[in-house]
């Protein structure tokens, strides 16, 4: 039997030329994309406005895309929803509802576990399975919305994996997430965020892709970043602040950096004058981000430490903002809900000195 086509995570453009192929009108294509992305239909049993004889025809050669929810955790501190959900191959993957005042956030994950191997993440001890196809993406983000029975207003790309080594289909997600005719969330309220694979960097610029852009620095010295870090062993921080710069220089667009604080490795009073002097001059925002507990060797430093640390940071005319953990409560980090399921891990190809990422 020929394998169905999943119509989620086509454009609208390869929509139109699907149905044509079909033998059906163009204009198909918009109600189609229509009811998967502004009316969040699961079943084409649900597009009304397309007749029975067409409807059926598409049960049989299409697919709408669907993921079930294996699991979900609700934090009674915050609202904070973490979601497991299977793929169809067997693995599974995360996602979180964050709400927060008027912002109702998506954490999106863009791989099955994460190549990159950082010591302190819970998804880094899972090793890599796959990348997400786009449609597996977007299926987070609609996932969610069904089950708040709200529209999202944020989206960030900071759960399980690396999106920049899923780039191709990380931006086709965002792409279609941003698409006035459908989803139709701002750019301005994308934010994707990367360890920093430089290449990639330079490539949203010179794309003028309009979406935000953070990198997770976590150190402000090679020593201590490539020790929590390993893909710091193939991109120096001089070189991704290169990268950053360059990416300013191309989109007049701060790049925010996000600095995990880990008690007694990067949050001592010289790893914050060393911050100051890397990013003197240089138009950002900071997120401090003070560590959820995940990994054992590693700890969260105290309320009264994150307060200290971000005023030996004052020096630095860039906003400063500590943005505590929403979800410690349920094993919100990533990767967290995953591993109680016991996955058979993975190594990291960048775990041992020599080895380089292979984007």
């Amino acid at each position: 039997m020929p394998q169905k086509t999943i119509l989620k995570g086509l454009t609208l453009d390869e929509l139109r030329q699907w149905v044509v192929q079909q033998g059906w009108e163009r204009f198909r294509a918009d109600q189609i994309f229509s009811w998967l992305y502004t009316k969040r239909a699961t079943s084409f049993q649900e597009m009304t406005d397309i007749g029975k004889a067409v409807r059926q025809r598409l049960g049989e050669i299409a697919d709408v895309g669907l993921l079930p929810v294996l699991k979900t955790v609700t934090s009674a501190e915050t609202g904070t929803v973490k979601f497991l959900l299977g793929l169809r191959d067997g693995n599974t993957v995360e996602c979180v509802y964050i709400p927060e005042k008027n912002r109702r956030t998506v954490c999106l994950s863009s791989q099955v576990g994460c190549p990159l191997g950082c010591t302190f993440c819970a998804t880094g001890q899972m090793g890599f399975r796959r990348n997400l196809a786009a449609w597996e993406i977007l299926e987070q983000l609609l996932v969610v919305e069904r089950t708040i029975g709200q529209k999202l207003t944020n989206v960030v790309f900071m759960g399980m994996g690396e999106p920049f080594l899923n780039y191709q289909e990380v931006m086709r997600a965002a792409d279609l997430i941003s698409d006035e005719r459908g989803i139709s969330i701002s750019h301005r309220k994308i934010v994707i965020s990367t360890v920093g694979i430089v290449g990639s960097i330079r490539r949203m610029a010179e794309e003028e892709r309009p979406y935000r852009l953070a990198i997770s620095l976590n150190a402000a010295d090679d020593d201590t970043r490539t020790q929590i870090m390993p893909i710091n062993r193939r991109y120096k921080i001089h070189e991704l602040l290169e990268a950053a710069k360059y990416y300013y220089e191309k989109t007049r667009r701060r790049v925010t950096f996000e600095y995990v604080l880990i008690r007694g490795v990067n949050d001592r009073k010289r790893d914050a004058e060393r911050l100051v002097q890397l990013l003197r001059g240089f138009p950002c925002k900071i997120n401090l981000i003070p560590y959820n507990e995940t990994v054992p060797e590693y700890q969260r430093p105290s309320l009264e430490h994150v307060e200290r640390f971000s005023r030996w940071l004052r020096p630095l005319p860039a906003p400063i903002i500590v943005r505590w953990s929403r979800g410690r409560d349920i094993r919100a980090a990533c990767g967290q809900l995953w591993s109680e399921g016991m996955q058979e891990r993975t190594p990291s190809p960048f775990a041992s000195s020599g080895e380089t990422s292979p984007a």
